[in-house]
């Protein structure tokens, strides 16, 4: 027999075994359920969606790819970060 170990953080832990508890499962339950799961299907047992990239980042990527709208050089990340959060509008 194998042993799985993982580390997470302990808030994110107690919020999952919360759910699982709530779904008549504990922790251990449903990650073997998923990797079952998971092996029965070739696949993962649940769609994975590329998320939208909002507008205003896309608009940034574009800018940086153009070296458009681009300040600097600064000569340190505090004139750096001065720039970003001034209001030039």
């Amino acid at each position: 027999m194998a042993t799985f170990q993982m580390t997470l953080d302990d808030n994110f832990k107690a919020d999952v075994d919360k759910l699982f508890a709530k779904l008549g499962l504990d922790t251990e339950e449903a990650v073997k359920y998923f990797f079952r799961v998971s092996l029965e299907r070739d696949a993962l047992p649940f769609s994975v969606k590329k998320s939208e990239i909002p507008d205003e980042l896309l608009e940034t990527i574009r800018d940086v790819r153009e070296r458009r709208n681009l300040y600097g050089p600064f000569d340190n990340a505090e004139e750096a970060v001065a720039s970003m959060l001034r209001d030039d509008d």
